[in-house]
């Protein structure tokens, strides 16, 4: 039976990392509410599903943020004073988090999510975009978005380019900048994130074999190795595909998949 659901798990990874690298929108958007359901056909404890579909999610973006990572500092699009300046608070926001995720029962967690994600797919759908209108805050007032940004991460598990992005752009960072410099934002957040999850699932009693705190990584490793080979091939068809017609689609993809998600919690 495990390996049908690894069979799953590395679909799953295919998807995710192809409809990632299609939309520039990390993977977790997709994976949690999909993870939560797999994991309640499973028979994992009801009361750590969303516990865990977080952790897992957080620690499949990590490999996925790597690859962006070089790939858009090898295209010289990755503002490092800008990454040095949100990393702090991001760091901190998003490891800090977990711990209040770890204390909530799946319903408000499930709630959350729905909303926020609800929230990105009508950003996507109407397609605004912040007017440039100001500079780079100082130390001090990147470390506080990073915060920000950090903390709401950590309760939706994805890697912040729905907030990095029009945040920098409406300080007058390039749009292709502004990308990059989210890619390696990314990469503390999923860092951060997984050592949170990781810590405070650590011990937990009732969560599945193959575990470590609220990461299954039969899940992660599945997922990661899928999603690195489909992301690129996403990638590459968002220059030739029509973009912002299957945002929409993607945006209402979004909301189903959310929808579900707070079913399997409430129902």
């Amino acid at each position: 039976m495990l390996d049908l659901w690894l069979l799953a798990y590395v679909l799953l990874g295919v998807v995710t990392g192809f409809l990632a690298g299609l939309f520039g929108i990390g993977g977790g958007a997709v994976m949690v509410p999909v993870l939560t359901v797999m994991f309640a056909a499973q028979g994992f404890a009801p009361d750590y599903i969303v516990h865990l579909a977080l952790g897992t999610s957080m620690a499949t973006i990590i490999p996925t943020s790597l690859a962006s990572l070089h790939a858009h500092h090898n295209h010289g699009a990755v503002l490092w004073p800008a990454v040095r300046g949100l990393a702090p608070g991001i760091l901190l926001g998003t490891f800090a988090t977990t711990f209040l995720a770890a204390i909530l029962s799946p319903r408000p967690l499930a709630i959350f999510f729905c909303l926020f994600m609800s929230y990105v797919a009508a950003q996507m759908i109407l397609n605004r975009k912040p007017s440039p209108s100001r500079q780079l805050p100082g130390a001090i007032g990147l470390a506080a978005v990073g915060g920000c940004i950090g903390s709401i991460s950590a309760l939706v598990a994805i890697g912040g380019g729905t907030m990095t992005v029009p945040f920098l752009t409406w300080c007058n960072v390039r749009l292709q900048t502004a990308i990059g410099t989210s890619a390696a934002v990314g990469l503390p957040i999923a860092l951060a994130g997984a050592l949170g999850y990781l810590i405070n699932g650590w011990g937990t009693a009732g969560l599945p074999i193959y575990t470590l705190g609220f990461i299954y990584w039969p899940a992660v490793l599945a997922m990661a190795a899928a999603s690195l080979f489909s992301a690129p091939l996403g990638a590459k068809l968002a220059h030739t595909l029509p973009v912002a017609t299957l945002k929409k689609l993607f945006a209402a993809l979004i909301i189903a998949l959310a929808v579900q998600m707070l079913r399997t919690v409430i129902v």
